[in-house]
């Protein structure tokens, strides 16, 4: 059995009343990790196991390297785990709690992510958080699962969110997997600040941004993976940015809809279809949202950053 879990797939009233079309959710939120990073660093470290890793090594803005805590704990294997200053202390307890070694280092993930493969031996494996075909083969299977629903459920557009890009890597996989392939674009959200798609499409190259200024901090890879840019000359793919507080308030909105709570990086999807008249998705009658989720955040880290950012 894979270490992922199938999740629910629902439409939402609240938000198909707020976006004026059918909304419909993939609560990837309530993987055991509490985001979709399960799907895909489960399967990479499954693969490492049967392959003779003694050991897991990740860095991580915190849901990739949980997930890999996560599953380094059901697999019996240790787990070394870098993350940047940045890192939320809900996050390192997490981590923590999963039985992994943590390290903090560096004031963002690159940084972490250097002293991570420095610290490798030559039986470790590492779990890169978002680059990797292994990572958007797991992802790819959120889509697999949206199309064997029952009824049957085919969007006419997908909405998630990008950090690194291996969410939309998997999703796109995933699309073409099901023969979904130019009639089903996907909306690419970013926060102001982290956007690193929307900062390349506009240079018509892949570009790195001086610094991640967002508090969507999962979301905060300097340069979206090199796989990430190139579907776009592939599958139609629209990119959006939203401000943080937008997608804070879309989190706060998401605890009174649906009783689950999200980070940022999760409620810039989410902001899309909150947004007044959703023109974001005025082309399309029925959408999916990937509810990425994000263990990081809590109601009161929501408050503080509202309050920060009014």
């Amino acid at each position: 059995m894979p270490l992922h879990i199938p999740t629910p797939l629902i439409e939402s009233r609240p938000l198909s009343a707020s976006a004026g079309r059918e909304v419909w959710l993939k609560l990837e939120a309530l993987q055991p990790s509490g985001s979709f990073k399960l799907r895909g660093v489960g399967a990479a470290c499954e693969t490492h196991a049967r392959r003779g890793a003694t050991r897991l090594v990740s860095s991580s803005g915190g849901n990739a390297g949980l997930a890999v805590a996560y599953a380094g704990r059901r697999l019996g294997m240790p787990v070394l785990v870098v993350v940047p200053e940045t890192a939320t202390e809900r996050a390192r307890a997490l981590i923590r709690q999963e039985g992994a070694e943590l390290v903090v280092h560096g004031a963002s993930w690159q940084e972490a992510n250097a002293r991570a493969m420095a610290l490798l031996t030559a039986s470790d494996a590492f779990i890169h958080p978002f680059d990797d075909p292994l990572l958007w083969d797991g992802h790819a299977t959120l889509i697999d699962e949206v199309a064997r629903a029952e009824p049957p459920f085919r969007p006419e557009a997908v909405v998630l969110s990008v950090g690194g890009g291996g969410l939309l890597c998997g999703v796109v996989q995933g699309l073409h997997r099901q023969g979904w392939h130019d009639d089903v674009p996907v909306v690419a959200v970013e926060t102001e600040g982290a956007a690193t798609l929307a900062a390349s499409l506009a240079a018509g190259r892949r570009v790195e941004l001086d610094a991640i200024t967002s508090i969507a901090t999962s979301l905060g890879a300097k340069q979206v993976c090199e796989q990430a840019y190139a579907w776009t000359a592939r599958h139609p793919i629209a990119s959006v940015v939203v401000s943080d507080l937008d997608a804070v308030k879309a989190c706060e909105r998401f605890i009174d809809d649906h009783r689950i709570v999200v980070e940022p990086a999760c409620g810039a999807a989410l902001a899309v279809a909150y947004a007044a008249g959703a023109p974001a998705l005025a082309a399309w009658k029925r959408v999916l949202i990937v509810v990425c989720g994000g263990a990081t955040a809590s109601t009161a880290q929501l408050a503080a950053w509202s309050a920060s950012l009014r």
